[in-house]
């Protein structure tokens, strides 16, 4: 492969590839602040018109490969971005968003009166299995390799859009850009449906766009 899960190009990459990480849209656990995990949770009505507006704007960059976790609410988002540009879903459970055991189903602030040293703990950055789950680089070891795999099939100058989730996409994008995974919590969250860009350029992937809902413009200035 010619792109490395550190986020090494060879000499041999193309070079101006861009990877898209959108989130779904809303669902019912999201509005109560419930830990969803690999639970499968549908889209609600706000959710569907958020994954719909979404992609008329993403239709925009004219990608080339759609990716998704197979879990019902990334499915969902994706199916009305191949609605618009025509392209077929390749869906895939490496995708899919952090398991996390007992927690799944707990509001925030269960999780907290339940398991505040633990939840803490992943908050300092250390590795922790969340309610007995998976461990984040864990969740970057299944899902970063799927993101490269069809990034790499990309023509050049290729756009990939990658639906996923929140927790899923922020280990990817921190495995993708060689951060510590200590670190990976400072990249913040996503929005429903919003979105991430990375670029790829001459030392690797870079992370041009965060928690976006509008498309990307080009970086005028020095540092480009």
């Amino acid at each position: 492969m010619a792109v490395s899960t550190t986020g090494e190009v060879s000499g041999s990459a193309r070079r101006g590839r861009r990877v898209v990480l959108w989130r779904h849209g809303q669902t019912s656990w999201n509005v109560e602040r419930r830990f969803q995990g690999s639970t499968d949770v549908e889209l609600t009505g706000t959710g569907v018109a958020q994954a719909r507006r979404s992609a008329g704007r993403l239709a925009g960059l004219k990608p080339d490969a759609i990716i998704a976790s197979d879990l019902k609410r990334a499915a969902a988002t994706a199916a009305e971005l191949a609605a618009l540009t025509g392209l077929h879903v390749v869906h895939d459970e490496a995708l899919r968003e952090t398991y996390a055991g007992v927690w799944q189903g707990l509001t925030h602030d269960e999780i907290i009166a339940r398991y505040g040293e633990e939840y803490a703990a992943w908050k300092r950055g250390e590795p922790v299995r969340r309610g007995g789950g998976e461990l984040e680089t864990e969740v970057a070891d299944r899902a970063a390799p799927v993101v490269l795999r069809h990034a790499d099939k990309l023509p050049e100058d290729g756009t990939l859009v990658v639906v996923s989730h929140g927790g899923t996409i922020r280990t990817t994008i921190g495995r993708l850009l060689g951060l510590d995974p200590r670190s990976w919590e400072s990249l913040g969250g996503l929005s429903n449906c919003c979105w991430s860009v990375l670029g790829e350029g001459a030392r690797g992937w870079r992370l041009m766009e965060h928690n976006a809902g509008s498309l990307p413009e080009p970086v005028l200035g020095d540092d480009t």
